[in-house]
């Protein structure tokens, strides 16, 4: 966990010289060569001290929305937390022992998306506890046949 120091300065500008300092032209670039990596550990990787996961989201929307790109960002940032909590995969039954990882999942998800996407989310969300997905099944990134299916790119 991050302390006040990734909010002083430019963190903005801080963010993407890291970026830049790992041969990434873009944050969406860095983000994606790391599918399914928990956005806080995508900001400890680019400041350990200084970085917070909220600043590499808040970085990755604003990309997503200059590309018109939202939709593969909100199933992107699904990924990330179905993977930091599921990491062994969606369980074979919903019970006592792991309901509150995968609402933990879900939840942590609703609340980094757009208030655009969240009528969307909750869709998905009642998708998935009336029609599981399989036993183990662990979205490696936004275009998992899944997820496409449940938040379908946006038509041109």
């Amino acid at each position: 966990m991050t302390d006040g120091r990734s909010w002083q300065g430019n963190w903005r500008v801080r963010l993407y010289e890291r970026v830049r300092e790992r041969g990434y032209d873009s944050l969406t670039a860095f983000a994606e060569a790391r599918p399914a990596v928990p956005l806080d550990l995508l900001a400890e990787e680019l400041g350990k001290d200084d970085v917070a996961g909220v600043q590499v989201l808040s970085g990755l929307l604003a990309e997503a929305e200059r590309r018109k790109q939202v939709t593969r960002l909100v199933r992107d940032v699904l990924v990330r937390q179905l993977s930091q909590s599921l990491p062994n995969g969606w369980p074979a039954v919903l019970d006592d022992s792991n309901r509150f990882q995968v609402a933990k999942a879900l939840g942590c998800w609703s609340a980094d998306i757009p208030e655009s996407y969240q009528e969307r989310a909750d869709q998905v969300m009642a998708a998935l506890r009336t029609t599981p997905p399989p036993p183990g099944w662990r979205p490696l990134g936004p275009d998992d046949e899944l997820l496409r299916t449940l938040l379908p790119d946006e038509a041109a």
